[in-house]
Parts: structure tokens; sequence; C-alpha cells
């Protein structure tokens, strides 16, 4: 999956967490885990993209893992200004 969103974003930051044994019991869990994943991608690629457009860009890519196991993300997808957040202004209190 990593390989496969860095390839597809130029990400400035990507950071994967494997959830699936908290979600044991829940549809689309496996034993072996591997299906439920958190994803922060920081990525230029998002420039001018809808929360929705984004979000099809990523289960787009990610089309394959989801036909092998994968059952769910939780996305945070950013620009990279986005995730700098507001730019902080000299001389203001």
């Amino acid at each position: 999956m990593a390989a496969l969103l860095r390839r597809h974003f130029t990400p400035d930051l990507l950071q994967i967490e494997d959830e699936s044994a908290r979600h044991a019991g829940h549809a689309g869990a496996a034993p072996g885990g591997q299906t439920h994943f958190r994803v922060l991608l920081v990525s230029a690629a998002f420039r001018g993209q809808s929360r929705v457009a984004r979000s099809r860009l990523v289960h787009a890519v990610l089309a394959e893992e989801f036909a092998g196991g994968l059952h769910a993300l939780a996305l945070n997808l950013r620009t990279p200004q986005e995730h700098a957040g507001p730019s902080v202004r000299g001389g203001e209190t």
C-alpha cells in the first residue's frame, strides 16, 4: 500500500497505521490483520480537490488492495499548505 501511494501521490508525508486489531470481530476483519488502516497522506496532488475527490483518487489507486482483502481506510488527505496550518503573522498578540 505504501509503495502504491508513494508512486501515485509523491507525498510530503505518509503515515500508515494498521488498526486491524481494533476491529477484531467486525465485518471485514481477518485473523491475520491487514484489513483496517488509518492513513495520513500529505501531497500537492490534492491541491484544488474536494475531500470526496481526494478519497476517490486514493480508493482508485488501492482498488487491487481492496480486492485482495483490504476492508477499510480512515483517510486524512491534505495538501502541504493544509498540513502546515494557518500561517502565524509576526507581531500579533
